[in-house]
C-alpha cells in the first residue's frame, strides 16, 4: 500500500501590530513639517481629546443651540467682544495645552499668509491683510472675527478680477514666525485643542449676532473656493485634492463648528505647506516636535 506523503507544516502567522500613530506621522502624502505633524498627533492622543472631547462636543452643540434659538426672541449682544476676547485669552493661559495654544496662534498666522498671497498673485485691488499674531495676547483685540473677516474681503474683491495662472508667483511672507504660547504659565489643566474649541464656541456664539456667527461658521464653507483659487492661480492641481465638495452657496449653520475648524485649520496646513514647496521650501523630516 503506498505512504500517503506527510502533511505539509503549518507555519505559525505572525500578525503584525502596528501603531497607527506612527503610520499616520510616517505618511509621505501628508506635506506637514513632521515638528509640525507630531505635535498634532500629541495633541490629538492627550486624555482630554479620548475622554472629555466627546461629553464637551455635545454639551456645546446644546447650548449653543439654546443660545441660538432664544437670541431669535432676544435679538441683541449678550456679551461685548472685548469681554468674549478677554474670557477666551484667560480659558486658554488656564486650561489648554501650550501645544494647543501654539497650533492655534500658528493657524491665524498661517490663514493671513494664504489670504496675502492670493491679495499679491491677483489683480485685485486690497492691502495685504496684517492679522499675525505671535502671542497669545494676540489673539484678543477681536481677532477672531477679524480672521473671518479677512475672508469675505478678499472674496468679494476678487468679484470682478479674472483668475488665470500668473508665470511669476509672488512667494513673500510665507513664514512663520516665532510663537509665544506662554508656556511659563502653569496650566490647572491642559486641554485638547478640539476639547477647548467646544468650549470656546459658547462665548463665542453669546458675544456674536445671530447673523455675525452665521458669517463666522459660513466662513469655513469657503476652504473649497480658497483652494480653487489657488490651483487656478498656480496651476497645480494638488490644492484639488484636499477639497470636500463644501458648496458655499448650501448656508447651513446646523453644523458641529470645534469640528469644521479642526478641519479648517488642517486644510490650511496642508495649503501652507504646498506653497512653502512650490516657494522651493523643504520641510525638514526630523526637527523637534515643539514641547509642552
Amino acid at each position: 500500500m503506498a505512504k500517503r506523503p506527510p502533511l505539509p507544516v503549518m507555519r505559525e502567522f505572525v500578525r503584525s501590530d502596528p501603531s497607527m500613530w506612527e503610520a499616520i506621522y510616517a505618511d509621505p502624502s501628508v506635506p506637514l513639517d513632521r515638528a509640525v505633524v507630531r505635535q498634532i498627533l500629541n495633541d490629538q492622543r492627550r486624555l482630554s481629546r479620548r475622554w472629555l472631547y466627546p461629553l464637551a462636543r455635545i454639551l456645546s452643540r446644546i447650548v449653543v443651540a439654546v443660545v441660538s434659538i432664544v437670541k431669535r426672541v432676544l435679538p441683541f449682544r449678550w456679551m461685548p467682544l472685548r469681554v468674549m476676547d478677554a474670557l477666551c485669552v484667560w480659558f486658554l493661559r488656564h486650561f489648554v495645552s501650550p501645544s494647543a495654544v501654539d497650533l492655534l496662534i500658528r493657524h491665524f498666522v498661517i490663514e493671513t499668509n494664504l489670504v496675502n498671497f492670493i491679495i499679491r498673485n491677483t489683480d485685485v485691488d486690497m492691502a495685504p491683510v496684517t492679522l499675525r499674531p505671535t502671542a497669545l495676547a494676540g489673539l484678543g483685540d477681536q481677532a477672531v472675527v477679524e480672521h473671518d473677516v479677512n475672508v469675505y474681503d478678499v472674496l468679494i474683491a476678487l468679484d470682478k478680477v479674472r483668475l488665470a495662472e500668473r508665470e511669476t508667483l509672488d512667494f513673500t511672507q510665507l513664514d512663520i514666525p516665532p510663537l509665544d504660547a506662554e508656556r511659563h504659565i502653569r496650566r490647572i489643566i491642559r486641554l485638547d485643542i478640539q476639547t477647548a474649541l467646544c468650549f470656546m464656541n459658547i462665548p463665542f456664539s453669546m458675544a456674536l449676532t445671530v447673523e455675525e456667527y452665521r458669517r463666522a461658521v459660513h466662513s469655513m464653507k469657503f476652504d473649497d473656493s480658497f483652494l480653487e483659487i489657488l490651483t487656478a492661480i498656480t496651476g497645480d492641481d494638488t490644492f484639488r485634492a484636499w477639497k470636500v465638495g463644501a458648496l458655499s452657496l448650501w448656508m447651513d449653520s446646523n453644523v458641529d463648528v470645534p469640528q469644521m475648524v479642526y478641519r479648517h485649520a488642517l486644510v490650511c496646513e496642508y495649503a501652507h505647506a504646498h506653497l512653502v514647496k512650490l516657494a522651493g521650501g523643504v520641510y525638514p523630516r526630523d526637527t523637534p516636535a515643539v514641547r509642552d
